[in-house]
Parts: structure tokens; C-alpha cells; sequence
């Protein structure tokens, strides 16, 4: 099993900066491919961003491209969100996910409001 704790979150202006890290406990890591997603309030949980387990091919939202960027030290156990530019639209509780085979892991998420 993997157990994932974000941080970073916070209230930060339109147009400022964030980065949100994801620390991973357990076995493993560099076996998983990593992801982040975001779930604002009243809309469904969409992916923002994924990467390979070895770093590689990272992909992102549409919404989210040129702006965000996702990057993992597996000597670390941790996976990152670079957040640039962040938009109103961006507001919304930020998951990590560790994804293996059959098996998914989820943080508890935390939460990043952007303000005008």
C-alpha cells in the first residue's frame, strides 16, 4: 500500500504561484505512475496532470497546460504540481493519486483558492 499527504495549498492572488507536493509512505514509489486531480465545488474530480512512474511523458489538462507543470523525485517519494499563473478557475481541493495495476491510492487533498 501507498499512503499520500499533499501540501502547499493555500489562498494566493490571481496570476500568483503555488506548488503543491505529494509525499508518498510505503513501498515502492518509483513503481507508480503519479497523478493530481481537482475537484471543485459542485463539479465532478478531473485530472490536471499525470507522469510515468520514471518521470517521463508527463501529460495535463487542457485548462492546465503552459501553466502547470508535474515532476516526481523518486528518491524522495514525492511528486510535485507546479502552479503558475493560477486563475479563479483554478480554485478547488488538489488530490495526488499513486496508480499501479489494479490498484489506486488517494491523499486526503488540499485546497487552493484563488482570489481576484
Amino acid at each position: 500500500q501507498v499512503q499520500l499527504v499533499e501540501s502547499g495549498g493555500g489562498l494566493v492572488q490571481a496570476g500568483g504561484s503555488l506548488r503543491l507536493s505529494c509525499a508518498a509512505s510505503g513501498r515502492h514509489f518509483s513503481n507508480y505512475v503519479m497523478a493530481w486531480h481537482r475537484q471543485a465545488p459542485g463539479k465532478e474530480r478531473e485530472r490536471v496532470a499525470v507522469i510515468t512512474n520514471t518521470g517521463g511523458t508527463p501529460d495535463y489538462a487542457d485548462s492546465v497546460k503552459g501553466r502547470f507543470t508535474i515532476s516526481r523525485d523518486n528518491d524522495k517519494n514525492t511528486v510535485y504540481l507546479q502552479m503558475n499563473s493560477l486563475k479563479i478557475e483554478d480554485t478547488a481541493v488538489y488530490y495526488c493519486k499513486a496508480v499501479r495495476l489494479l490498484s489506486e491510492y488517494w491523499g486526503q487533498g488540499t485546497q487552493v483558492t484563488v482570489s481576484s
